[in-house]
């Protein structure tokens, strides 16, 4: 099956995304570790990374690549959209390698190697974007049963890990973080959509500004950007940037698939193998970055001869922050 014209803008802004999103990762945690020297570190609470030069570049590059990524939601399907963020994970990976000094080891490489590969599977059998006139049609599908349903398991989830959870495990387990915002996430892509198809249609002479549809999306679009930020931030400062990229981007991108599926019906003009295509190549990814994730703390065993686990609660004393041994 041909990508369609859509498909491909969609790509090529999704892939851009990708190398600005990645390259944030390692400058904001550059700014948090500086910010840490001379203040309180944002993963117990301090802010003063907002007087950091580097997070604040770090933003700006992670707005940048937003920007490309939610005008990629425009054009093509969060099925084919959402995976490619594996690439920033590459990114990373390598940008930390480098400038970071967090070595990536040999199976890390091979877990990039399987991010590529999964990527181009689901590039090759992405379903084309359906055909979309007004906001009002997104609304009407954000507003039936099953997706209803998915929006309140995921509020009351988030409730539950917010005001439970953070104060106990916050510290030692990042699933809580980033649960948090993957939860969010998924319900930030369906609104980004939403947004996105209601600028593309704009622009192109329909208004969909007169809709009170547009202004609740984007309302809902700002509140889950503010909660991700803050709760990457405490995330990436806790925990090594290396290991969080992969887990977040799993979480999140597995949770958006399925509010995808839900609420757009993706896979509704798929056959059978296109579908275990996609899946497969989406497996591929997560295996990719399980590796990259896994094999972390092998590449610098040379100075953490313990190599604990990344929940564990030493390595967020000794293997974030600024006095890190290793450098």
């Amino acid at each position: 099956m041909g990508m369609s014209s859509d498909n491909v803008s969609g790509l090529v802004l999704a892939i851009s995304s990708s190398v600005f999103i990645g390259s944030s990762f390692i400058i904001k945690k550059k700014g948090l570790k500086k910010a840490g020297i001379c203040g309180r570190r944002a993963g117990m609470g301090g802010h003063s990374y907002l007087y950091e030069p580097w997070w604040w570049a770090g933003m700006v590059s992670m707005i940048i690549g937003e920007v490309a990524n939610f005008a990629a939601y425009a054009f093509a399907p969060a099925i084919l959209v959402t995976p490619l963020g594996a690439l920033s994970i590459i990114f990373s990976s390598v940008l930390a390698h480098f400038i970071l000094k967090e070595k990536l080891h040999i199976f890390g490489v091979l877990g990039c190697v399987l991010c590529v590969v999964g990527s181009t599977n689901i590039v090759i059998h992405a379903p084309h974007e359906r055909e979309i006139e007004s906001v009002k049609q997104v609304w009407h599908l954000a507003t039936e049963p099953g997706f209803l349903v998915y929006t309140g398991i995921v509020l009351v989830v988030v409730a539950i890990l917010i005001f439970r959870y953070v104060p106990q495990y916050g510290q030692t387990h990042m699933v809580v973080y980033v649960g948090i915002c993957s939860l969010m996430g998924s319900l930030t892509v369906m609104s980004v959509k939403a947004v996105a198809i209601a600028l593309k249609l704009t622009f192109s002479g329909m208004n969909q500004f007169i809709y009170y549809q547009t202004w609740f999306f984007t309302v809902i679009v700002i509140f889950c950007c503010l909660l991700q930020i803050n709760y990457l931030n405490k995330a990436l400062d806790t925990f090594n940037t290396a290991v969080i990229s992969p887990v977040y981007y799993v979480m999140f991108t597995s949770l958006t698939i399925l509010a995808s599926v839900i609420m757009f019906k993706d896979w509704d003009t798929q056959n059978a193998s296109q579908i275990v295509s996609e899946v497969c190549g989406f497996i591929t990814i997560l295996s990719g970055t399980f590796l990259l994730h896994k094999t972390k703390d092998m590449g610098s065993s040379s100075c953490n001869s313990s190599s604990p686990e990344p929940e564990s609660p030493v390595l967020t004393a000794t293997d974030t922050g600024a006095s890190r041994d290793c450098e």
